[in-house]
């Protein structure tokens, strides 16, 4: 029994190898630093056997990292150009990608069917090409061809001219440009005696159809979204604009995983020093890799430390078309389903594309009752705790008496029985969202029913207490723009605590300060309080919503190129006979 209870303690006792010679890792920047340092001083003996001993071995492994890792192992540099010999091309391409055993990098040897045959080998990604492109392109290559020509440099020149059907297709000489195109699924292909390889696109890799949008739906509109295919969502938005004034130019981020990015915008309508604006801020960003567009955001936006999102983040192409008619530049990144839109202004993150689609009356309401939503998802914990804590006499007597009579078992103050109801909602908002999609809703819908009964029985809370918090959780669902109802949420509990310690003073004084705040904040050049603040041309679209035919001009905080969208009369079966044509167009 004695030696099983040893032998037990001796598995679960974690024992030093005898010998650490066996694996020494690398010494990084930080060892050298701190072994290199003058005024770090060992430490004594004096302090602890095993802590001397403990330095002793670190110092042990320093030494034998500079033992084992000498300055020839620093790592492999620049691969340099294309070889005319076929071989080196190879022994380059397996080394960069570390074949044999990286098992995704595939490299095919063939023979040109040309007169006399070119030996020749081609590379390629498993999963990211197309196999029917793939098949096409072996089919051309392989087929006699006919004498291609007799100057073994000018080879791929004559492959690309003769024999590749395909129009994307590139001659290239370095290999960090051809590694670059293959690690996005393109396909470069080498020739026996050729300074320079052939670069084809091939690109095929599994993604999702496009799909309804599952965050901003609407009941009238288009009902698709963008998705992780950056030239997909690009086509998207040209079979909406069907114009060759639409541009789309390509910025590679990230320096050791690259992600492309297309700044699209109206040429003829988009401010020439916003499109310079924006591509300056993208093609300056140095980082390993970006993956989505909300990290793409926190690089490019004006001021960082604010909670209000100084972007506008949609999944909708409608809506990012109808912003590029009006003079503004988006930007979607490779992998990413959602776009940018800039400039942003605080309005336009309260707007949704289905009032576009209703008629101006439908369409103002929803603006009406949104702005109202957005105030009570702000104020309103905190105005409750102002007026029953310091504020009694402007609430009415029966009224009072009900709070009063309500809150007479509750043991808890006001201001943590609001904290302590407001944190359960955003518990169970939170779980919601990370439950699986099948079973979120109900269990969100019967958590928050099963707290709030459960919570007034045991008199924890006042029944007020969690009508108000259910109300300001739905206002705050109103609000379209996520980023921008995560920044009121967490607004409210400022609001919620001024209006605790100092009542209706203290709302004033932190609604005084968010205003200065807000006001200071710009997004892109545009005041975003524009077009309010500063007061500009407005274009009848911003809290009131005109209609369709009276929206004439573009808002002019963007500074577009064309201010006028549509003529005095753009219904034109409205004009008499006798009034001429023309499209009335003033600046």
């Amino acid at each position: 029994m004695k030696n099983l209870i040893k032998q037990v303690l001796r598995v679960l006792t974690y024992q030093e190898p005898p010998s650490r010679e066996g694996f020494i890792l690398k010494e990084n920047y930080f060892d050298k630093k701190m072994a290199d340092s003058p005024g770090k001083q060992p430490q004594s003996q004096e302090q602890g056997g095993q802590d001397g001993s403990a330095v002793q071995g670190r110092r042990r492994a320093r030494s034998l990292r500079r033992a084992v890792v000498g300055p020839g192992n620093a790592g492999d540099s620049d691969t340099g150009k294309v070889s005319t010999i076929l071989d080196r091309n190879r022994a380059a391409i397996e080394k960069i990608y570390g074949l044999p055993v990286n098992r995704d990098i595939v490299i095919r040897d063939y023979t040109i069917g040309t007169e006399p045959p070119v030996k020749s080998f081609l590379v390629y990604i498993d999963g990211m090409v197309s196999r029917a492109d793939l098949n096409f392109l072996m089919q051309s290559l392989m087929l006699e061809a006919g004498e291609i020509s007799r100057d073994p440099s000018a080879s791929a020149s004559a492959v690309l001219q003769r024999l590749l059907p395909g129009s994307q297709a590139r001659v290239l000489d370095s290999f960090k440009d051809i590694v670059e195109s293959v690690n996005y699924g393109d396909t470069a292909i080498f020739i026996q005696g050729s300074p320079k390889a052939l670069v084809v696109e091939t690109k095929g890799w599994e993604h999702r159809p496009v799909e309804k949008p599952r965050n901003e739906q609407t009941i009238s509109g288009p009902q698709e979204s963008f998705i992780e295919n950056l030239r997909a969502n690009t086509a998207l938005l040209r079979k909406i604009i069907r114009s060759e004034k639409l541009y789309t130019e390509m910025i590679g981020v990230g320096k050791r995983f690259r992600s492309d990015v297309a700044v699209m915008y109206m040429v003829d309508l988009a401010d020439p020093e916003l499109v310079k604006e924006v591509k300056r801020r993208v093609s300056s960003i140095e980082v390993d890799f970006i993956t989505d567009t909300g990290m793409l955001e926190q690089y490019i936006e004006d001021s960082p430390y604010s909670l209000n999102p100084q972007t506008h983040y949609t999944e909708r192409p409608d809506r990012v078309a109808s912003y590029l008619a009006e003079g503004k530049v988006a930007i979607i990144l490779s992998g990413s389903p959602y776009a940018l839109v800039v400039p942003a202004t605080m309005y336009s993150q309260l707007h949704t594309g289905e009032e576009t689609y209703l008629r101006w009356q439908y369409g103002t309401f929803l603006r009406y009752t949104r702005t109202f939503s957005f105030y009570l998802a702000l104020l309103l914990p905190g105005l409750y705790l102002a007026a029953v804590l310091y504020h009694q006499e402007m609430i009415p007597t029966d009224l009072l008496l009900a709070i009063a009579g309500n809150r007479e078992q509750v043991p808890f103050p006001t201001v943590v029985e609001m904290l302590m109801m407001e944190f359960s909602f955003e518990l169970v908002r939170e779980a919601g969202l990370r439950i699986p999609s099948i079973i979120g809703s109900t269990i969100g819908i019967v958590g928050a029913l099963i707290l709030g009964q459960a919570a007034v029985q045991a008199n924890l809370v006042s029944p007020v207490v969690v009508i108000l918090v259910a109300v300001t959780g739905l206002a705050s669902f109103s609000i379209p723009s996520y980023s921008l109802a995560f920044a009121v949420r967490t607004y409210r509990f400022f609001y919620l605590i001024m209006g605790a310690v100092l009542g209706f003073y203290g709302i004033t004084i932190a609604l005084f300060i968010q205003i200065m705040l807000t006001t200071s904040l710009k997004s892109f050049g545009v005041p975003y309080l524009s077009p309010t603040g500063p007061r500009t041309y407005p274009g009848g679209d911003v809290v009131n919503r005109l209609p369709i035919f009276m929206q004439r001009r573009r808002p002019d905080y963007i500074n577009p190129q064309d201010n006028i969208r549509a003529p005095e009369e753009p219904r034109g079966w409205v004009k008499s006979d006798g009034e001429g044509g023309g499209d009335g167009r003033q600046n």
